[in-house]
């Protein structure tokens, strides 16, 4: 597995966080910029995992010549593409493997990465080992409806699940609201194609009479529609279809801001309008702005581990690194272990 790596770290009472500068489209210019945009709070060190000389080179090119960040080096980098086991397998160097590690080594509070998703979640799994009671950890991000916050899981870990799966999303769903966002008895919703119990998948519906007996506050089924109208506080479902529904709000704020510009193009009044809401729409729409939440938490692992989008730009990243820093903060390694 060759020698363990070592981050060379100042004595400092800031939280240390690591952050894969390899992984994501727009690595590892985005991804570093990011970082250091994440620095700008006083209370955040980044480690940048990943090949040294890239890294060192992108900070120059950055004018950085601060104290606030570290390198672990890591020569091999997981593609998109890859298979998430055969490369966390072939490449124990990679940035992925090498940033999970040092939270294993308890060199750092958390990783970051807008890399392969896949094999972030399976490095995790593997190394860091999941929670007692969870067979599968589940993707989660939190989304600030105007209704208030809600909690979706899974989004991209779990494409197939069992239903007892989705109850131990529940549950996990269930502790995190509750213990990070101080709301008793969190309403649980599972996502399906109607109301009623005999609605949806064979899964969904097996889902809902395991959840019915379950020790949460569960209130049934919950349609797509239902989100934004505050019913529910956690919102179960399996990875492929919270995957799909997230990608969708994405593009849905991406096309509505879109078509508001080419309506008011060309009329003066229009624009004058536009102008006028244009910060009242973008707060709106930042709920749909994955920019804005900047990454998903992988909730059943014993560690903090962020997911960011790989589509990321800095501002994502930056987003991502504060999500970590606020989950380090209230807890949630501690609070998910029930």
């Amino acid at each position: 597995m060759g020698k363990k790596k070592e981050v060379k770290k100042p004595e400092t009472k800031k939280v240390l966080i690591a952050l894969d500068a390899m992984g994501g489209d727009h690595a590892p210019e985005e991804i570093i910029k990011g970082g250091l945009m994440a620095t700008d709070d006083p209370d955040i060190e980044i480690v940048f995992v990943g090949q040294e000389d890239v890294i060192k080179e992108q900070l120059e090119k950055c004018g950085y010549s601060g104290s606030g960040v570290s390198i672990a080096h890591a020569s091999e980098v997981i593609e998109m593409g890859e298979s998430p086991v055969m490369a966390i397998k072939g490449k124990r160097d990679s940035s992925i493997v090498v940033g999970i590690e040092l939270i294993k080594n308890w060199e750092v509070a958390a990783f970051v990465s807008a890399g392969n998703t896949g094999a972030v979640v399976t490095e995790a799994t593997l190394s860091l080992g999941r929670k007692k009671g969870v067979s599968r950890p589940a993707l989660g991000a939190v989304f600030g409806f105007p209704a208030g916050p809600i909690l979706c899981l899974d989004i991209g870990a779990n494409a197939d699940c069992k239903p007892d799966m989705l109850v131990q999303f529940a549950h996990m769903g269930s502790i995190y609201m509750e213990k990070v966002f101080g709301i008793p008895e969190p309403r649980i919703g599972l996502l399906s194609i109607g109301e009623e119990e005999s609605k949806g998948c064979k899964t969904v519906q097996k889902a809902h009479k395991m959840l019915k007996k379950a020790k949460v506050n569960f209130i049934g089924n919950v349609e797509g529609r239902d989100l934004s109208r505050g019913i529910a506080d956690v919102l179960v479902t399996d990875g492929f279809t919270g995957n799909v529904l997230l990608k969708m709000g994405e593009g849905l704020g991406e096309m509505l801001l879109h078509s508001l510009k080419e309506a008011v193009d060309g009329n003066p009044k229009l624009n004058e309008a536009i102008d006028v809401l244009s910060p009242i729409v973008h707060r709106v729409l930042s709920s749909l702005d994955y920019t804005e939440y900047g990454g998903a938490l992988l909730l059943g692992v014993d560690g903090i581990v962020v997911v960011a989008h790989g589509r990321s730009n800095s501002k994502a990243i930056k987003n991502a690194i504060t999500t970590a820093k606020r989950e380090i903060e209230q807890g949630v390694a501690d609070a998910m272990k029930g």
